[in-house]
């Protein structure tokens, strides 16, 4: 056993397998093996809170913050360029809904939106477009993950995903 080295650590061996990419779909085409193609076919047990006409709002399964949603295309496309106009503008829609409910059931301060456009831009699943809604909160940065590479999470992700959907 090494000697101390004076580190407090907290050990979250569960990210291992999102780090190095397990059960991460490697290509490209839609299908069972993409979960944004998959998650919408399975029963309201999931982490997907609203379902629209062509979009529905899914809870990340590695969230950055609680109440961390993702709008999805129920359509296999990689690319914003790629949507109708019918799809952006649900994108639109129900990225404004997630901003109030997450406001509304959680008190959320501000928020971080963003689409990473392919695997350079940090897509993890670039197949798939799909749009981050991030809620914030003052404070809620804070030592955990700069010393620890720790996010600390105050709720379950069924849980979460209750509370949003009851708002929705």
């Amino acid at each position: 056993m090494p000697a101390s080295d004076a580190w407090n650590r907290l050990w979250g061996p569960h990210r291992m397998a999102y780090l190095k990419g397990e059960n991460k779909p490697s290509h490209t085409d839609s299908g069972d093996e993409c979960p944004f193609c998959f998650a919408p076919s399975m029963g309201d047990d999931t982490l997907v809170v609203a379902r629209g006409e062509l979009v529905y709002a899914v809870l990340n399964l590695y969230p950055y913050n609680t109440g961390h949603l993702m709008v999805c295309p129920y359509r296999h496309v990689p690319d914003y360029t790629d949507l109708t106009t019918d799809e952006v503008a649900e994108v639109g829609e129900f990225t404004q809904h997630s901003m109030r409910t997450l406001r509304e059931v959680s008190g959320a301060q501000g928020f971080n939106i963003g689409l990473n456009q392919g695997s350079v831009a940090g897509a993890g699943i670039a197949g798939h477009l799909h749009q981050h809604v991030v809620p914030r909160w003052g404070g809620d940065t804070n030592f955990m993950p700069v010393v620890s590479g720790t996010k600390t999470m105050p709720q379950l992700l069924v849980d979460t995903r209750d509370i949003i959907a009851a708002g929705w």
